[in-house]
């Protein structure tokens, strides 16, 4: 009879353990999904993360009032979809290392915060836009640099952003590689890939050759492939224990 309900718990167990992984899979990949589209067909000349060019971003601003509100709720749903991602790896792994999982787990979610302030800078640049209040209390000159000042903030939010959401990842990454979960050959590129996008972003406001638009298309692109091919096999495979 105990052997029996045994079985029947780590067979409930197993089961919890699958659901999260394909959950935290298919989140992964809606995020990369939602994100690439909001790029392409939203955010585009409004979003100074892709141009780093602070003067246009913010003379396009002035006039897209809906698509910079658009970008702010994009953001925002991406924020409630994106939890799902480290809070399911650490259920994964906090039996591989519970004291790194749970590390992993706060610097994602602090990371996800800051992230999130993108929709706020968003929306605040289209009240400057569009809001009739901003015309009287200032001239066009100082909106534009109220909307620049809202660009900049989000620029800054968004790179520490990234520095913190790849060092998380590089926490999940590394308990991947030390469990069967996932094959060895994914965990390790996810955690170079993670490495790679924190240093060289930190590295490259001090040495400027870092800043080349080749090393960022490298580490962005390493990235990219480390998070597709993780969220489609843990969507299609789930926790594998046989790795």
């Amino acid at each position: 009879m105990l052997k029996k309900w045994g079985r029947s718990m780590e067979k409930r167990e197993a089961q919890k353990m699958q659901w999260w992984a394909r959950s935290a899979g298919l989140a992964l990949l809606a995020t990369i999904i939602l994100g690439m589209l909001n790029a392409f067909f939203v955010a585009d000349g409004i979003d100074i993360n892709l141009s780093a060019n602070v003067v246009a971003t913010a003379e396009n601003m002035m006039e897209a009032g809906d698509r910079l509100r658009a970008k702010a709720y994009i953001s925002a749903a991406l924020f409630a979809i994106g939890l799902l991602v480290p809070l399911g790896f650490f259920l994964l792994l906090r039996e591989t290392g519970l004291l790194v999982a749970a590390w992993s787990l706060a610097i994602s979610l602090s990371a996800a915060l800051l992230s999130l302030l993108g929709a706020v800078f968003a929306l605040n640049a289209a009240e400057i836009a569009t809001d009739p209040a901003y015309q009287q209390l200032a001239n066009p000159a100082q909106r534009l640099l109220m909307s620049g000042l809202q660009a900049t903030a989000d620029y800054t939010s968004f790179h520490l952003s990234l520095i913190l959401s790849s060092t998380g990842m590089a926490g999940f990454f590394a308990l991947f590689y030390r469990s069967r979960l996932m094959p060895k050959i994914i965990a390790g590129w996810g955690l170079f890939a993670s490495l790679f996008v924190a240093i060289t972003i930190v590295a490259r406001d001090f040495i400027a050759i870092l800043g080349h638009p080749s090393i960022t298309a490298a580490f962005m692109l390493s990235n990219l492939v480390a998070l597709l091919a993780t969220g489609i096999y843990l969507s299609v495979k789930g926790a594998a224990q046989d790795n």
